[in-house]
C-alpha cells in the first residue's frame, strides 16, 4: 500500500474545514470574551486535526488509536463551548445545530478511522 499522507485522510479534511468555520464564527462574538470562549473554541477545534495528524505520524497502531481518541474528547469539548456560546446567547439554536451536524459528520469519520485502525491492529 502507498504512503498516505494525513492530508488524505477524510476524517482530517472534514476536521479541517469545521476548524475553518468555526474560526469564522468566533470573529462575531464580543471582544471580552477573547482570552475566554474564543481562545477555548480555537483551542479545542485545532486540537482536532493536531491529534488526527500527529497519530497519524506514530508507528504503531495503539498510539495511532490513543491520539484518535483524544481527538473524539477535543470534538466533544467543542460541542461543549458551542452550547456555551448558545448559553450566553452569542449564537442561535439554528447555528448550535448546524454545529451539531458538522460535528456528527466529523465524529462518524473518526469513529470509523478508529474502528479501521483497531481493524489493522489485530491483523498485526
Amino acid at each position: 500500500m502507498a504512503y498516505q499522507s494525513f492530508e488524505d485522510l477524510e476524517v482530517w479534511k472534514k476536521a479541517r474545514a469545521l476548524k475553518k468555520e468555526i474560526l469564522v464564527l468566533v470573529k462575531n462574538f464580543p471582544e471580552e470574551e477573547k482570552y475566554r470562549l474564543i481562545d477555548q473554541l480555537k483551542r479545542s477545534s485545532r486540537s482536532i486535526g493536531t491529534q488526527i495528524s500527529e497519530g497519524h505520524g506514530r508507528q504503531t497502531y495503539p498510539d495511532r488509536i490513543r491520539f484518535c481518541v483524544v481527538a473524539r474528547g477535543s470534538l466533544s469539548e467543542t460541542l461543549n463551548h458551542l452550547i456555551d456560546a448558545l448559553d450566553e446567547e452569542f449564537i442561535t439554536e439554528s447555528e448550535l445545530e448546524k454545529y451539531r451536524n458538522k460535528i456528527t459528520e466529523v465524529e462518524k469519520l473518526l469513529n470509523g478511522y478508529i474502528a479501521y485502525l483497531e481493524r489493522k491492529a489485530k491483523e498485526k
